[in-house]
């Protein structure tokens, strides 16, 4: 005579095939392997038999549980397999598909993320600093008079409490050379500040990239040779590169950069794109003073500084007419550059 739980699993598999939806089949699994289920009722009887019966019966029990959620999980997923199924089929393949949008890095950022790896490729680390800088920083460090046009309110952002937006990221160049001692070599990407009226060339906020460069002998050569590499890497390798003498108070000699390149709209006809020059000693008396020690001593250390505005390069380089459409999130324009 079979054993009645080779009857339940019986009972058990033919209610689960004959389950007509997945409400049905909860049903008979929470009948058969539900806390207060059937086959859970067996196991609470295990205990009330005797010792030659609970290993047949417990062998047998197990058997029959894992039977019947076989079966249960099967008819689980004929259920799941159909529903897909007839989702698939109402699907009209005849009908044009959702487009997606393919993002792009902004060109800014694609300018910045160029000219970064051509420097790291010359051994420069990145650096940063604060966007709110105060004065020494910005102008007193940097050899720069009070009485410099600069300083003007009409030129810069002032806060009330004195500190400014920094107008240049050279800010960044004194803050390494005041942590860490010579020889260095950094570039510092970042945004600057000044109040220029807003069109086609000028904008209140704009973005450069600054180089310092310190060790012993350092020359005008170097300095040379580092640009001319960056500028023939940047607008490739036919790109004609002139200094010419300027001045900036916080370089002496200062020159500032311009290139001539085919690749380049109107490339026939010399374009200013940096500023540069050998450190000034006063810069490096001023770094002395804030570090209290004479490690950049102007007599041991010499070294060069440049800096590349990212729009103006952006612009040269994409040939594109007006700074404002940086800002603009337009997608007809940002949508060029993917």
């Amino acid at each position: 005579m079979p054993h009645p739980l080779e009857q339940l699993r019986e009972d058990a598999l033919r209610e689960i095939e004959s389950a007509s939806d997945e409400h049905a089949l909860e049903a008979a699994r929470v009948k058969y392997l539900g806390r207060s289920g059937t086959i859970s009722a067996w196991g609470e009887q295990m205990k009330t038999l005797s010792k030659e019966e609970k290993p047949v019966v417990g062998k047998l029990l197990n058997e029959v549980r894992t039977a019947v959620s076989a079966a249960i999980e099967s008819q689980t997923g004929k259920f799941r397999s159909q529903k897909e199924s007839g989702a698939l089929a109402r699907i009209d393949v005849s009908l044009p598909g959702t487009p997606r949008e393919i993002g792009a890095l902004h060109p800014l950022t694609q300018m910045w993320e160029r000219s970064i790896e051509i420097f790291r490729r010359m051994g420069f680390a990145l650096a940063d600093g604060p966007d709110i800088e105060d004065e020494w920083h910005c102008f007193d460090a940097l050899n720069t008079p009070p009485d410099h046009p600069a300083r003007n309110e009409q030129d810069t952002f002032y806060l009330p409490d004195g500190r400014l937006l920094r107008t240049h990221t050279s800010t960044v160049q004194i803050r390494t050379m005041q942590g860490a001692k010579p020889p260095i070599r950094v570039i510092s990407p970042g945004a600057a500040y000044r109040r220029d009226e807003l069109d086609a060339t000028h904008s209140p906020q704009f973005h450069q990239i600054e180089g310092l460069y310190v060790d012993e002998n350092v020359s005008v050569a170097d300095l040379k040779g580092t640009l001319e590499f960056f500028m023939r890497e940047l607008f490739g390798a036919d790109t004609a590169v002139q200094f010419r003498p300027h001045f900036f108070p916080f370089t002496e000699p200062s020159l500032e950069v311009y290139v001539k390149s085919k690749a380049l709209k109107g490339g026939e006809r010399w374009i200013e794109v940096a500023g540069s020059g050998v450190v000034h000693p006063a810069v490096f008396e001023q770094v002395n003073k804030a570090r209290d020690d004479k490690a950049y001593d102007p007599e041991k250390w010499s070294g060069f500084a440049f800096g590349l505005g990212m729009d103006r390069l952006a612009m040269i380089l994409f040939d594109i007419p007006d700074i404002r459409y940086f800002s603009q999130n337009d997608l007809r324009f940002l949508g060029q550059f993917g």
